[in-house]
């Protein structure tokens, strides 16, 4: 018996509209912000996928060579892949703004939470350096978050440019300034020492490391924690344009309606090496151990080691594989219509014609509907309607119909009424 490959798996049709009715919300969401949707390959030219990735990252790229030996990889987010289109079409509108769903792939250790296939939804805004643009990016977020029915939210921020500046005045040598982030960033993993031992093999002496890591622990409003930051950094020009980066984004935020939820946290880091500008998480209140939905920041430089003209870019990006199994958990479905509501049931061959014709006329008008193709008895078909979870079943009976009329049985309460043919979607409806 065969298994899908270790790290992923199937969704079943139950499944699969959970999944399906979470990427329509986001996708709605996307394109009322005026994002475009974009289709770019599942995987791309090995040399692509490396660039500004990390050691991390490459690490759990899926390589392969191709039969004429060409090195490829699968895809591991869609960030690469929209550079090399910016970068390469230049009769692109500026600003930019694309939208792109789909799997993904990293080579990591499967876990309850983790595969090594999992679905990312991005929005990306290319041409924009002013925050007004990460600004709109987190906007977009908190929309979609919105429409599928969360009402709280903690949202993260921080500044590369800031932690680097920090980073450097503890003494980091500055090609070790990413190593270092790299650090920093496992602190939500591993203890506060391992994260000394790790910045101090990176030429920082152990009571800097400690400083760092003590400067970098503070959070709270933006107003509060930026005035602290600026104090700190006032010698480094670098640091204090993320500061400055940081306050417009909250400024930007009073008007999008969501400012109320910005959290600055100097020791956000976030993994991935292209990030040059603002960094960003967002999670639900009230299940904040749960981690964060999505995430992204500022890229600026990666379009331009990609060969096009140097663009400004920001995004972000959701996990639909996060998002679904905590809306499960808030009872988020409960009250969405997923699946089949109708199933149309001949009572005999004399019929079925007209069954067929009734289940169209539903389908014409957008009703989902099932019809009987076994030719079960009514018993079987109820019982079919049942497993399936349909609300409502159409039974075309020889007897109704002569009367112009047939019988539609509520599934929960059982009560059958019959219903003139010319009337029956509206009573479907109603």
């Amino acid at each position: 018996m065969y298994q899908p490959p270790r790290g992923t798996r199937d969704f079943l049709p139950e499944e699969m509209y959970k999944r399906n009715w979470v990427i329509e919300r986001i996708r709605e969401v996307y394109e009322t912000y005026g994002f475009e949707p974009l289709g770019t390959p599942a995987f791309e030219s090995w040399e692509l996928l490396k660039v500004k990735s990390g050691a991390d990252v490459i690490n759990q790229i899926y390589y392969f060579k191709d039969k004429s030996d060409r090195e490829l990889g699968l895809r591991f987010e869609w960030t690469a892949s929209l550079a090399r289109v910016v970068a390469s079409h230049r009769e692109l509108q500026m600003p930019f703004k694309r939208y792109a769903i789909g799997p993904v792939w990293r080579y990591e250790n499967p876990s309850e939470k983790r595969y090594r296939e999992f679905w990312q939804a991005d929005a990306d805004v290319v041409g924009v350096s002013d925050p007004i643009a990460d600004a709109e990016v987190l906007a977009t977020a908190v929309s979609c978050l919105e429409k599928l029915g969360f009402s709280g939210f903690i949202i993260k921020l921080n500044d590369r440019r800031i932690l680097e500046a920090f980073i450097k005045k503890a003494g980091a040598p500055n090609e070790y300034i990413l190593d270092a982030i790299r650090a920093v960033d496992k602190l939500t993993k591993i203890s506060k020492d391992d994260v000394v031992a790790e910045l101090s093999k990176l030429g920082i002496k152990e009571h800097a490391a400690k400083k760092l890591l003590d400067d970098l622990s503070l959070t709270g409003t933006p107003k509060d924690v930026l005035l602290k930051a600026r104090e700190g950094l006032k010698d480094s020009p670098k640091g204090l344009e993320g500061c400055l980066a940081l306050e417009k984004m909250a400024t930007y935020a009073e008007p999008f309606g969501y400012s109320e939820y910005l959290v600055v946290e100097l020791n956000l880091a976030r993994g991935l090496d292209y990030y040059t500008g603002p960094v960003f998480e967002v999670s639900a209140k009230d299940y904040e151990d749960y981690g964060s939905i999505a995430g992204g920041g500022r890229y600026d430089e990666i379009i331009g080691l990609f060969g096009g003209a140097p663009a400004p870019a920001t995004g972000i990006s959701f996990g639909i594989d996060r998002l679904v199994p905590l809306l499960e958990m808030k009872n988020g479905f409960r009250d969405v219509k997923l699946g089949v509501d109708v199933l149309v049931a001949p009572t005999s061959e004399k019929v079925q014609g007209v069954a067929i014709e009734i289940a169209q006329e539903l389908r014409e008008a957008g009703e989902a509907t099932l019809l009987d193709l076994l030719g079960r008895r009514l018993s079987k078909q109820l019982d079919y309607a049942n497993k399936k979870q349909v609300s409502k079943v159409i039974i075309v009976g020889e007897r109704e119909l002569a009367e112009g009329c047939v019988t539609v049985r509520d599934m929960k309460t059982g009560n059958q009424v019959n219903v003139e043919r010319k009337n029956l979607l509206c009573y479907i409806r109603s």
